[in-house]
């Protein structure tokens, strides 16, 4: 029984894989109050060690820039400023959706489930479209 479902489920695998040939993920680096780094490819591994690069291009040692977040297959991205009361502040991030209404809508609530007992601020700031593009945050 369990070998017919693992045919089964390999099978579905082998006639899934040219529907995911041509599409993208997005992988996010960041390193706290340093810097952070986005890229988009289809092998998670490139896109993170490129996007740890642009991390460290932008202020950070390397060694700093955590792979924090992939999607695949990418869809929309939020990037989500986030302020502690005491002043530190740092970055998270939601992608995968559908659109961009829809990843505007994930930042904004991940935003409201915060603690607001120690957050002053959170926001959506930008945003990222399915090839990884930056986009501006309305």
């Amino acid at each position: 029984m369990i070998a017919s479902r693992f045919v089964l489920f390999a099978s579905a695998l082998l006639f899934a894989a040219p529907a995911f040939a041509d599409q993208t993920g997005i992988a996010f680096a960041y390193a706290p109050e340093q810097g952070m780094g986005v890229c988009a490819g289809g092998n998670p591994n490139k896109a993170f060690a490129c996007a740890k690069k642009k991390c460290a291009e932008s202020g950070a040692a390397e060694a700093d820039c955590a792979r924090v977040a992939w999607c695949f297959p990418s869809g929309w991205s939020a990037g989500i400023g986030v302020m502690h009361k005491e002043g530190i502040h740092w970055s998270e991030f939601s992608c995968g959706w559908p659109t961009k209404e829809a990843a505007i809508a994930a930042g904004k609530l991940r935003c409201e489930t915060q603690d607001k007992a120690f957050i002053s601020d959170c926001s959506v700031g930008v945003l990222y479209d399915p090839q990884g593009k930056e986009i501006a945050a309305e």
